[in-house]
C-alpha cells in the first residue's frame, strides 16, 4: 500500500521500483497553456530491465530474426503514427484499444484534492485496490510503479517500435538472444540495443529514439494514480523483463501542482517555470525520481509566438515556427542526468547583450588564468572514465582547454540594464576563475535566467541552465558574483557528481559554499591578503549565521546525514525516503550548506589549500558522470594524504564529529577564537550559556589564543567559576596575560581586582622585569 504522509513534515517517498525497470530516456512532447495554466501532451518512456529481474536466455538468434523480418513485411505499407498536439484529438483516434475512455471517467481523473487513491481511473482501469504487491511477482501482473503526483494521467499505451522505419539494423547485432514468439520481446530487444548504443553513436540514438517516440501506440496499459505514484500493468505480464520496454503516457498537469509555478515577471508578463519544488519533478511528468535512475531526455515544447521557452538542453533551442501564432522549441541532453535535475522556465525573456568592445574586453580579463594541474598533465585524462557510457567533455580534448564555454543571460525586459551592468561581465570572469579551480567544464553551455520575484532562493542550478533572483542585481557586483560562482560550481558538485542519497544535500551545498570563495577570489584577480582578509570575514558571517540556525531549529534537521550507516540503503525495489524531506522548515535551512562548508574548510586548512585542490581536481576526474556518498569523497582524500591518517583523522571520526551529530562540531583553534571575538560583542551573556561554551569546547583544554579570549569573556561577565581559568592563565601564559591585568582592573570589581592583585603576588617574583613594571601600574 502506498504510504499515506503528511505533506507538511514528513518524509519524501521516492516510489519508483528502478530495481525492476530502470529509466533511460525521456521523450517530452508538450504544449504550454497560460490560460489554463496547463502544460499538456505525452512522454515517452525506455525502458531496461533492472538489475533485480535480468533475464538470461539462449537460443537461436536466427529465429528471432526470422520471426523479425517477416513481421517488417507485413508491417511495412502501414503509416507510422504521430502524436497530434491536442489530447483530446489523439485520444479518440487510439491504435489497437482494449477499451474505451468515457468522459464521466476521465473527469475523475481531475479531483479538487489532487487524491486519485480511491478514484476509477477510466474504463478498464484498475484502482489501486486490485493492484498487485510489487514485491510478490508469483502469480500475479508485474506493476511498474512510477513517481507521479497532481497530475492527470489520460492514456498509457505500449509502442510498436518494430514499426519504426529502418529499425530492422537493431535486430542484427550479435547481442540478440532471445527467442520468441511473442512480438513484445522483439520489440524489447530493439529497445535494448537503442539505449546501448555506445557514446559514439549519440546522434544516431537520438535519431531513432526520436522516431521510435512517435510510433503507433499497439495496445492501452492498464493503470492507477495514488499520491504519490503511478502504477501501470499490462494483464498477463508477470516480469519485468517481459513488460514493454517503451510506453507512452498522455497526461496533463494541474494549475495547483507544486513542481511548477506560474506567475506573472517583474514586468508583468505570464510565465511559468520549475522553481526548486521539495518533490522535485514528479508534477511536471512522470519519472523515476531515485537518483539512481540516471535518464537522457529531449523534449518538444510548444507555446504561443513572444514566448521563450529556456530549459536543461545541450543545444541552443531556435523556435520553429508550427503554424501562425504557436512555435515549438527542441532540446536535448545526452549525459544521463536524474529526472529531478531537469529544469524549465517559458516566459518573455529577453537575452541580454552587450555592446562589442565591453563584451572583449570582459572575456579578456579572464584569458590571464593558469591552467590547473590536472589540465597540464594531459596523461591525467587518459585513464578510463568511471561513469555509464556517454559524449564525456573529460575525453574531448577540445573540451578540456575550454576555460569559458558559450554563455546566455535572459532577463524580463525591464532588468536588461541591469543585467548588462554587472551579471553579463560576472559570468565569463566566474567560469574561467571555476576552471582554473576544477579544470573542464562538465556541461557544453550555459543559460542564466533572471526567475519572478516569487523565487524563494538567491539561485538555482540545473544542466546547462542557472536561475538567479533579481535580488542578486542591485548594490554592485558582490552578492551577484558570490552567488554566480556558487551556482557555477554546482555544475561540478550537485549535478556532474551526485549525491547517492539524497540526504546527503551537504555534498552538493557544502561543497559549492566552500569553492564560491575560491572561485570569487580568483574571478577579482585580488593580492593575496585581501583574499584572506575577505574569507576569514565570511567564515565569520557563517559561523555566527549556522550558530543561530543550531540554536532555533530541531535537531534532527542538524544532521548532514540522518540515515548513518543505512545512508544510500534502498528497498529490493529501489524504493526509498529522502528523510525529512517535506518538512516545509527545511528548505530554508542553511546548516547543509554552512555545516558543509565548515567541515571542507577545516579539511583545506589542516591538509593545505594546494595540496586540498589537487585532491578535488582528482576526485571530479575519478568520479563525474557518478553517483557518490560521503565516503567517497572522504576514503580518497585520506588515502592522498596519508599522514593525515597518521595524526587521528578519519573517515569515522569525520562521521562522528561533524556529518552523524547535531550541533556545531569541534572546532579548530581559530574557529574557537572567532566564535569567542563575536561572543564578546554581546553586552550580557547568562552564566548558563557560559558554562554550556566552556563545557561543549573544553575550553580548558585549548590553545593560548583560545583560553585568552575565554577569560576575557570571563572577566567581562564576572563568571565566578571561570576565575580559576584566569588564574591558572595568569600564572603559565605570562607572556599573554599583561592584557588580563587591566581587563580585571577596569572594571572596578572588587573581586575581580582581589583577584588581580593575588595573581600578581605569586607571579611578581618570576615576571620580566618590564611586564611586572607595567602590571604594577595597573594596580596600585
Amino acid at each position: 500500500m502506498e504510504p499515506q504522509l503528511d505533506p507538511m513534515k514528513d518524509d519524501l517517498p521516492l516510489m519508483a521500483n528502478t530495481s525492476y525497470m530502470l529509466l533511460k530516456h525521456y521523450v517530452l512532447d508538450l504544449d504550454v497553456d497560460f490560460k489554463s495554466k496547463v502544460i499538456e501532451g505525452s512522454i515517452v518512456l525506455f525502458f531496461e530491465t533492472g538489475s533485480q529481474y535480468r533475464k538470461t536466455i539462449s537460443a537461436s538468434k536466427e529465429c528471432c530474426q526470422s520471426q523479425f523480418d517477416e513481421t517488417c513485411k507485413m508491417r511495412a505499407s502501414e503509416p507510422c503514427h504521430i502524436p497530434m498536439i491536442n489530447v483530446s484529438t489523439c485520444l479518440s483516434k487510439t491504435e489497437c484499444n482494449d477499451f474505451a475512455v468515457s468522459g464521466k471517467e476521465e473527469e475523475a481523473t481531475s479531483d479538487g484534492n489532487s487524491n486519485h487513491r480511491n478514484n476509477e481511473q477510466a474504463s478498464g482501469i484498475s484502482s489501486s485496490k486490485d493492484c498487485c504487491d510489487i514485491e510478490d511477482h508469483g502469480n500475479k501482473d508485474f506493476l511498474l510503479v512510477l513517481d507521479c503526483c497532481d497530475l492527470s494521467v489520460l492514456k498509457v499505451e505500449e509502442l510498436d517500435v518494430a514499426a519504426v522505419s529502418g529499425i530492422e539494423k537493431f535486430t542484427r547485432s550479435a547481442k540478440l538472444t532471445v527467442v520468441s514468439k511473442e512480438l513484445e520481446n522483439i520489440r524489447n530487444q530493439i529497445v535494448h540495443e537503442l539505449v546501448t548504443l555506445p557514446a559514439d553513436h549519440w546522434k544516431e540514438q537520438l535519431y531513432y529514439f526520436t522516431h521510435c517516440s512517435q510510433a503507433p501506440g499497439c495496445g492501452e496499459l492498464l493503470f492507477s494514480t495514488g499520491t504519490w505514484s503511478l502504477e501501470i500493468r499490462k494483464s498477463g505480464i508477470q516480469s519485468p523483463a517481459d513488460f514493454p520496454h517503451a510506453i507512452r503516457i498522455w497526461y496533463k498537469t494541474k494549475p495547483e501542482g507544486r513542481s511548477v509555478t506560474w506567475t506573472t515577471d517583474q514586468s508583468g508578463r505570464p510565465c511559468v517555470y520549475t522553481m526548486g519544488s521539495p518533490i522535485n519533478n514528479r508534477a511536471l511528468f512522470p519519472c523515476q525520481e531515485p537518483p539512481t535512475a540516471l535518464s537522457t531526455w529531449q523534449a518538444s515544447v510548444r507555446t504561443a509566438a513572444g514566448f521563450v521557452v529556456l530549459m536543461s538542453g545541450e543545444n541552443s533551442a531556435e523556435p520553429v515556427q508550427l503554424r501562425e501564432g504557436i512555435l515549438s522549441w527542441y532540446y536535448y541532453v545526452s549525459m544521463p542526468m536524474p529526472a529531478s535535475t531537469f529544469t524549465i522556465a517559458v516566459g518573455c525573456w529577453q537575452e541580454v547583450k552587450q555592446q562589442s568592445f565591453k563584451q572583449k574586453a570582459a572575456i579578456g580579463t579572464n584569458t590571464e588564468f593558469s591552467l590547473p594541474s590536472s589540465q597540464t598533465d594531459l596523461r591525467w585524462h587518459e585513464e578510463i572514465c568511471g561513469h555509464v557510457e556517454y559524449p564525456c567533455r573529460f575525453q574531448n580534448p577540445a573540451a578540456r582547454l575550454q576555460a569559458v564555454i558559450p554563455y546566455r543571460v535572459f532577463a524580463p525586459w525591464c532588468l536588461m540594464e541591469s543585467c548588462e551592468e554587472y551579471l553579463l561581465q560576472l559570468v565569463p570572469q566566474c567560469l574561467s576563475a571555476a576552471y582554473a579551480t576544477l579544470g573542464t567544464h562538465p556541461f557544453s553551455r550555459l543559460d542564466v535566467l533572471i526567475v519572478p520575484s516569487n523565487f524563494s532562493s538567491l539561485g538555482m542550478a540545473s544542466p546547462h541552465i542557472i536561475f538567479l533572483s533579481q535580488s542578486v542585481l542591485p548594490g554592485g557586483s558582490h552578492l551577484c558574483g558570490t552567488r554566480v560562482c556558487h551556482e557555477i560550481a554546482h555544475a561540478w558538485f550537485g549535478l556532474a557528481i551526485g549525491a547517492r542519497d539524497w540526504t546527503e544535500e551537504w555534498i552538493s551545498e557544502g561543497f559549492a559554499t566552500f569553492l564560491e570563495d575560491i572561485f570569487w577570489a580568483r574571478a577579482q584577480q585580488l593580492p593575496h591578503d585581501e583574499i584572506k582578509e575577505q574569507q576569514e570575514l565570511k567564515a565569520l558571517l557563517r559561523w555566527r549565521r549556522l550558530r543561530d540556525e543550531v540554536q532555533n531549529s530541531e535537531e534532527e534537521l542538524q544532521v548532514l546525514r540522518p540515515k548513518k550507516e543505512n545512508t544510500g540503503e534502498v528497498s529490493e525495489s529501489g524504493a526509498s525516503v529522502v528523510k525529512y524531506g517535506l518538512k516545509a522548515e527545511k528548505i530554508f535551512m542553511q546548516v547543509h550548506y554552512l555545516k558543509g562548508y565548515f567541515l571542507l574548510r577545516s579539511l583545506a586548512r589542516k591538509i593545505g589549500e594546494v595540496s586540498y585542490l589537487a585532491s578535488l581536481r582528482k576526485f571530479v576526474i575519478k568520479f563525474h558522470g557518478q553517483l557518490v556518498l560521503s565516503q567517497d569523497f572522504l576514503s580518497m582524500l585520506l588515502e592522498d594524504i596519508p599522514k593525515q591518517k597518521q595524526s587521528g583523522l578519519t573517515v569515522e571520526s569525520i562521521f562522528q564529529n561533524w556529518l552523524d551529530s547535531s550541533g556545531i562540531p569541534k572546532l579548530l583553534p581559530d574557529q574557537l577564537v572567532l566564535l569567542l571575538e563575536f561572543l564578546l560583542e554581546e553586552k550580557t551573556l547568562c552564566p548558563r550559556i557560559l558554562q554550556c561554551l566552556e563545557r561543549t569546547y573544553q575550553l580548558q583544554e585549548q590553545d593560548a589564543e583560545v583560553r585568552h579570549r575565554w577569560c576575557e569573556l570571563v572577566i567581562k561577565h564576572k563568571y565566578e567559576p571561570g576565575y580559576g581559568d584566569i588564574e591558572r592563565f595568569l600564572r603559565e601564559d605570562q607572556a599573554m596575560g599583561v592584557y588580563l591585568y587591566g581587563e580585571l582592573m577596569v572594571n572596578e570589581d572588587a573581586k575581580q581586582q582581589e583577584l588581580a592583585r593575588k595573581c600578581f603576588a605569586a607571579a611578581q617574583e618570576h615576571m620580566d622585569a618590564s611586564s611586572a613594571k607595567v602590571v604594577a601600574e595597573m594596580l596600585f
